[in-house]
C-alpha cells in the first residue's frame, strides 16, 4: 500500500489528529467539569452545565481511547515505556474519569444539596485532574524521560512518581488546564444563556489572556533553560524500526531547530499565541460561536508546536540520548502499520459523520425552559 517510510509518517501525522481531536472534544466537556462548583451558582445552573456536555462526552471520551490504542498499535515501545514509567499518574488519572460518568448519573436521583455538591466536586476532581496530568506528561517529555533500553530492547524507567512534578512539567500542567478551562468556558458561551452565560464569558476573558502568557512562558523557557535532542547519525529510514541503529546527542536550543530548518512551522506557535487573543476578542463582543472556534484552533496550534519542536522525537530518554524513540525506530512492522492505515481509512470518516450529526442534531442553548421540561429526566 504504502513503504515503510512513509507509513512511518503517516502515523506520526495520523496519531497527532487523533490527540488534537481529543484536546478539542474532550477538552470542553472537562472544561465545563471544572467549571461546574465554579460558575454555577444554582441546582438548576449546574444541571444546565451537565446537560450541555450529556449527549457529548462519552462520544468525545472516544478520541482518547482510540489515540491510546493506536500508540499501543503503531508505537509500542512507546506505550510501554511511557505508560509503564508514569503509571501512577496513569492511574490518578483513570480514576478521576471515574467520577465522571458516575457524578453525572447519580448526582441528581437524590434531592439533597450535601448529596449533590459532593458529586459536584467529583465532576470537578474529573475535569481538572486529566488535563493537568497530561500537561505534565508533556512536560516531561520535552524535557527527557528517565529510562534505558538493554540489549533486548526492554526499557527500564529510572525515575519515580515525584520526579515527574518539577517546576517546568508543573507550569505546562497549569498551562494544560487553562486551555481545558478556556474550551469548557467557550462551549458554555454557546449553549447557554442570561448569568450562567455571561460568568462563562467572564471565564474566557480571564483564561484567554492567561493562557498566552503561560504559552509565552514555556516557550521562554524552552529557548533559555531546556535542552533538546539532535539526531547525528540514523541508517536507512524504510529500515528496521531500532531504536540503538541511531545515534542522538543533547544539544542546547535543539528543540527550536526545526523552526529555522523550516520556517513554515512557525505558523503553529503563532496560532498558539494569536488565537486565545482572538477567543479574547470573540468573547468581549458576545461572539460565542467564533469564541471556541478561536479557543479549538488555540489547541490544535499548541499541541502542533510541541509536535514540530520534538520531531522526529517521540520519546527522547535524559539518560542516554541513544535510547530515545524516534518516528522513524519505534514503529510496528510494515505489515502493521498498512493494516492499521486500512482500518483507519474505513473507520475515521464513520466516527467523524456519526460525531458531526451528534453536534447537529444537539445545537441549541439550554436555558431555564429546559430545565423546567426536563426537570424529572435530565441529568
Amino acid at each position: 500500500m504504502f513503504d515503510y517510510e512513509t507509513l512511518k509518517m503517516l502515523w506520526w501525522l495520523l496519531i497527532g489528529v487523533l490527540l488534537i481531536g481529543f484536546v478539542i472534544t474532550d477538552g470542553f466537556d472537562m472544561g465545563v467539569g471544572a467549571l461546574i462548583p465554579v460558575i454555577g451558582k444554582s441546582d438548576d445552573e449546574r444541571r444546565i452545565m451537565i446537560n450541555s456536555i450529556a449527549p457529548h462526552w462519552d462520544g468525545n471520551q472516544v478520541w482518547l481511547l482510540t489515540g491510546a490504542g493506536a500508540i499501543f498499535a503503531a508505537w509500542p515501545a512507546v506505550y510501554a515505556t511511557a505508560f509503564s514509567g508514569f503509571y501512577v499518574a496513569m492511574m490518578l488519572t483513570l480514576f478521576a474519569l471515574f467520577f465522571r460518568p458516575v457524578g453525572f448519573d447519580y448526582r441528581s436521583k437524590i434531592e439533597d444539596p450535601r448529596w449533590r455538591n459532593s458529586w459536584d466536586w467529583a465532576i470537578f476532581i474529573g475535569g481538572v485532574v486529566p488535563p493537568i496530568v497530561f500537561g505534565v506528561a508533556f512536560g516531561n517529555l520535552l524535557q527527557g524521560v528517565p529510562f534505558i533500553l538493554d540489549d533486548f530492547l526492554r526499557s527500564q524507567y529510572q525515575g519515580g512518581f515525584l520526579d515527574l512534578l518539577n517546576p517546568f512539567a508543573l507550569l505546562v500542567g497549569l498551562f494544560s488546564l487553562t486551555l481545558f478551562v478556556l474550551q469548557g468556558s467557550t462551549w458554555l458561551q454557546m449553549k447557554t444563556d442570561g448569568a450562567l452565560r455571561q460568568r462563562a464569558r467572564l471565564v474566557s476573558m480571564i483564561c484567554a489572556p492567561l493562557a498566552v502568557v503561560l504559552f509565552a512562558l514555556a516557550g521562554v523557557w524552552i529557548a533559555n533553560g531546556i535542552d533538546g535532542y539532535v539526531i547525528t547519525s540514523i541508517g536507512d529510514l524504510s529500515g528496521p524500526a531500532n531504536p540503538l541503529l541511531k545515534t542522538a546527542e543533547v544539544q542546547p536550543g535543539a528543540w527550536l531547530a526545526n523552526y529555522d530548518k523550516y520556517p513554515l512551522t512557525m505558523t503553529a506557535p503563532a496560532v498558539g499565541l494569536l488565537f486565545p487573543l482572538l477567543t479574547w476578542v470573540a468573547s468581549k463582543y458576545n461572539r460565542s460561536g467564533f469564541a471556541f472556534f478561536c479557543s479549538s484552533i488555540t489547541q490544535t496550534g499548541v499541541l502542533l508546536t510541541c509536535a514540530l519542536s520534538m520531531f522526529p522525537f517521540i520519546l527522547p530518554s535524559s539518560i542516554d540520548p541513544n535510547f530515545s524513540f524516534t518516528v522513524w525506530d519505534a514503529v510496528s512492522s510494515e505489515k502493521t502499520l498498512n493494516i492499521m492505515t486500512i482500518a483507519a481509512a474505513v473507520f475515521l470518516p464513520i466516527i467523524l459523520s456519526y460525531t458531526t450529526w451528534c453536534y447537529l442534531k444537539m445545537f441549541g442553548r439550554l436555558g431555564k425552559e429546559f430545565m423546567a421540561k426536563y426537570k424529572h429526566s435530565a441529568y
